[in-house]
């Protein structure tokens, strides 16, 4: 593996996502120098900066630092289109936790601003670049499924405000965070990988009916109401380029988690793990010479097993110093969010969604990076 300068990074928006972040980026990648993290409330930055021995900063210190190239943005999913915005105009290079704005619009001038500045936007999430997701990429690039003809990808997680305290996680509820916008991007970003860009969409989006009141007697809002700003439910059907067809259903308004992502192809079958993971098992089904179907557990080809958040930011620094393009880009976040929107358009008019944007399947990285997690950053040198 070459040695290249570290790539500065700072962070804007020290929450609860901040944590795992910092983690990877202060320990995990040798390309990554992160510089400070900064917060609109001050105490959040100042505990993740002596967490991880990182400068406490504004967010004017760190798009006024002239030595940061990377700002990522850990802020609540309203807050998305202004930091990126104001990261580009200052210079800098972008990495978005999910998604980068929005409404669609916003998304449409952060990209055209990249375009004009010459300047990075990555997008997670960066899930797709785990093991089990690039073994998944190998398996169906070197044939072992035949032609793709079907995916399914299917997440039913419950959204309630039925705990004695409000959510941590009340963005759910807010435009641009409910779970097309939350858990979409880990279903579409591993279809995308594996079978490239979709042509045209369309389905049904539903929207919690408003005022829906605390249910939790123990909440101290108890008996008040809320709205849900944003679709509590969305079921597509998606036609990707290569030809295979597709379905996505996320639903907020059940109980538990119930994640599935399969792949149905002419000659067998790939049951991925949940891909809001890195490197749980995944399972290929094949006929057998004697006629009987067979389930095979697949030995994982690549590295990154763990909760590695930041990968796609360490990714873009190997990047930058390579000149080369990075695997969670702009462009498949663009088309992804495209892609949620263009299934809510469909639902209001009735008319099937033809895609405007496209973007090229990212590299797969390399296989055989495996065993020790000092080994697994060499995939990224290529």
């Amino acid at each position: 593996m070459d040695k290249i300068k570290p790539v500065k990074v700072g962070l804007i928006g020290s929450g609860c996502i901040s944590e795992t972040y910092l983690q990877n980026m202060t320990t995990l990648f040798s390309a990554l120098d992160v510089v400070g993290c900064s917060d609109l409330i001050e105490e959040r930055s100042r505990r993740r900066a002596e967490q991880f021995g990182i400068r406490q900063m504004t967010n004017e210190q760190i798009l006024n630092d002239p030595e940061i190239e990377i700002v990522v943005n850990t802020t609540y999913p309203t807050s998305h289109y202004l930091i990126n915005k104001q990261a580009l105009l200052a210079g800098k290079n972008v990495y978005c936790e999910k998604m980068m704005a929005v409404e669609l619009s916003e998304a449409d001038e952060l990209m055209a601003l990249a375009r004009k500045k010459n300047l990075r936007i990555g997008m997670a999430p960066d899930t797709f670049l785990g093991a089990s997701l690039q073994t998944a990429r190998k398996l169906v690039d070197d044939g072992f499924i035949g032609e793709p003809l079907n995916a399914v990808a299917m997440v039913v997680r419950g959204y309630h405000l039925d705990t004695p305290t409000e959510p941590t996680f009340a963005f759910v509820f807010e435009p641009g965070g409910g779970i097309p916008f939350d858990m979409g991007g880990y279903y579409l970003n591993a279809l995308v990988n594996i079978l490239g860009p979709v042509r045209r969409c369309g389905g049904f989006v539903k929207q919690r009916q408003p005022k829906k009141p605390f249910v939790n007697p123990h909440n101290p809002r108890y008996g008040q109401t809320y709205d849900m700003n944003t679709p509590s439910m969305l079921v597509g059907a998606m036609e990707f380029e290569c030809g295979c067809m597709g379905t996505l259903s996320l639903i907020a308004d059940g109980f538990g988690e119930t994640p599935r992502l399969e792949i149905y192809g002419t000659q067998g079958t790939l049951i991925l793990a949940d891909p809001n993971t890195y490197g749980l098992p995944i399972y290929l089904i094949r006929n057998s010479a004697n006629g009987p179907t067979e389930r095979f557990q697949i030995p994982l080809t690549h590295g990154y097993t763990d909760s590695h958040r930041g990968l796609g930011v360490a990714d873009m620094a190997w990047a930058i110093r390579h000149n080369r393009p990075h695997r969670a880009s702009g462009e498949m976040g663009y088309h992804v969010f495209e892609l949620v929107h263009g299934i809510w358009k469909s639902s209001k008019s009735g008319i099937m969604y033809q895609m405007q944007s496209r973007c090229e399947r990212p590299a797969a990285l390399p296989a055989g990076f495996v065993g020790s997690p000092t080994l697994w950053e060499g995939a990224l040198d290529n």
